[in-house]
């Protein structure tokens, strides 16, 4: 039986493969394009940054949870390294404001976006784990 066949005949089931396989496949580009926004925001100019009705923290806190909630449902076999590259990345990302000549970075804001990383990828976790028990090994190791 043919890979495309055993989504169809999985999803006329009840859907749960081809569903999974529908994160996978959305959750990679959605997870580098958040990051990519996050760094163009975080290192372009004062007055380019959004306007928004929230606090600044809230505002990181949030965006880093969506990125390390992306890269968790985005590479569910890898996310001990997906942690520290992402953890280390929010201190790195900070850091890079120092070449922009407008920007400061603080090492309170580098935790702030650190710690909304870390929630991020703990609800991703929750979620795989979660997942895993209700279709355990469904998809081949490749699209995990």
């Amino acid at each position: 039986m043919a890979a495309h066949e055993l989504i169809l005949t999985v999803n006329e089931k009840g859907g749960h493969l081809y569903e999974a396989m529908m994160i996978f496949k959305f959750a990679k580009p959605l997870a580098w394009l958040l990051l990519a926004l996050i760094l163009f925001v975080t290192v372009s100019p004062i007055g380019e940054r959004p306007d928004t009705v929230t606090t600044v923290d809230v505002d990181r806190a949030a965006a880093y949870l969506l990125v390390g909630f992306a890269f968790a449902l985005a590479y569910p076999k890898q996310w001990k390294t997906v942690a520290v590259l992402l953890i280390v990345g929010a201190f790195a990302i900070e850091w890079l404001q120092y070449f922009a000549p407008t920007r400061h970075p603080r090492l309170h804001d580098a935790s702030i976006k650190a710690m909304g990383t870390a929630l991020g990828l703990l609800a991703g976790w929750v979620i795989n784990k979660w997942r895993d028990t209700k279709a355990p090994n469904a998809l081949p190791f490749a699209e995990r």
